[in-house]
């Protein structure tokens, strides 16, 4: 048995990636049915939006579901930790920030602990505050990433070399052949966001999913860099905006994260006003074209990572 599966009690390893506040049961939920580990991005919600989501999930599915916290981003983090243990939920993903505080305080409450790192350094850290997976994501994923820029294919490679605990790759999977590609480098599993953006049961406008189908291999772009706040978005009339302020202003990560905050994000993904907000989207967008329900697209995924593998068995 996949030794992630075995540590979480999943049956394929597959994560949803954490989705900050477009976060939602009914994707979460579907995720988890389908086998996968289906994910509540907490993002700035405040505790008591995020309970609510966590009991809809919890009435959509039996299975193991994570909520993933944001350490540097959540203006909540005391009180996350308190409703997570509250609620008794399964598997808690950190990200953008220092584990250590927090990892013994939810193995005591029998909670299971991901943490989401981008080099090998915060790898070995995370590992040594007792983490149980690890997930390793390269700079082609949608959303906030890594300042280093490390891309999927070498930070794997690293990082399952440098560690002992499970690893995940995230960043640049949209498929079975990814899947493949990453357990053969040595990860367990892979983390994917985009794609479930694509399916049938998440809840977003119809503009995102459309932007998704029609991306080519270059329509993404990273925004953020003069501040350290590296966000990799599609190519929108909002993005537009955002690279053309950069490029005629000097601003400060306030008016970064101002003018990319959760409120602009739900206008773009939610409202689908692609000219008021702004969606993330990773570099794997371009290899995207039909929107499967999500069991549909895991067992895919399994199927093709499975004659994939065979492929490679065959070549030598």
């Amino acid at each position: 048995m996949n030794i992630l599966c075995e540590v979480l009690g999943i049956r394929y390893p597959i994560f949803q990636g954490g989705m900050g506040n477009i976060s939602n049961a009914v994707l979460t939920s579907a995720v988890s049915e389908a086998g996968g580990l289906g994910t509540i991005g907490a993002g700035t919600m405040a505790p008591g939006e995020l309970e609510q989501i966590i009991l809809q999930t919890k009435e959509l599915t039996d299975k193991p579901f994570s909520v993933n916290i944001a350490i540097g981003v959540s203006p909540y983090v005391d009180e996350l930790v308190q409703l997570l243990i509250k609620h008794s939920v399964p598997v808690v993903s950190l990200s953008a920030g220092d584990p250590t505080l927090f990892v013994e305080r939810f193995h005591q409450a029998g909670i299971k602990v991901i943490t989401v790192v981008g080099s090998v350094r915060h790898a070995q850290k995370a590992e040594a505050a007792g983490t149980d997976v690890i997930v390793a994501e390269g700079y082609e994923a949608a959303g906030i990433n890594s300042n280093y820029e490390s891309t999927t294919l070498t930070l794997i490679l690293q990082i399952v070399d440098k560690v002992t605990v499970p690893v995940v790759a995230a960043g640049g999977i949209g498929d079975g052949r990814g899947l493949a590609a990453m357990l053969v480098l040595g990860a367990s599993g892979v983390q994917i966001g985009t794609r479930f953006i694509a399916t049938k049961e998440a809840p977003f406008s119809e503009n995102y999913k459309n932007r998704i189908l029609s991306a080519t291999d270059n329509d993404t772009v990273i925004v953020g860099r003069p501040v350290k706040r590296v966000r990799r978005v599609l190519k929108t009339p909002y993005a537009k905006k955002l690279l053309e302020f950069e490029e005629s202003n000097q601003y400060t990560l306030e008016e970064f994260n101002n003018m990319t905050s959760e409120t602009y994000h739900k206008i773009g993904a939610v409202e689908g006003n692609l000219d008021a907000g702004f969606i993330n989207g990773g570099q794997i967008a371009g290899l995207i074209n039909d929107i499967p329900t999500v069991k549909e697209l895991v067992d895919r995924m399994i199927k093709e990572a499975k004659k994939a593998t065979c492929i490679a068995n065959n070549t030598f």
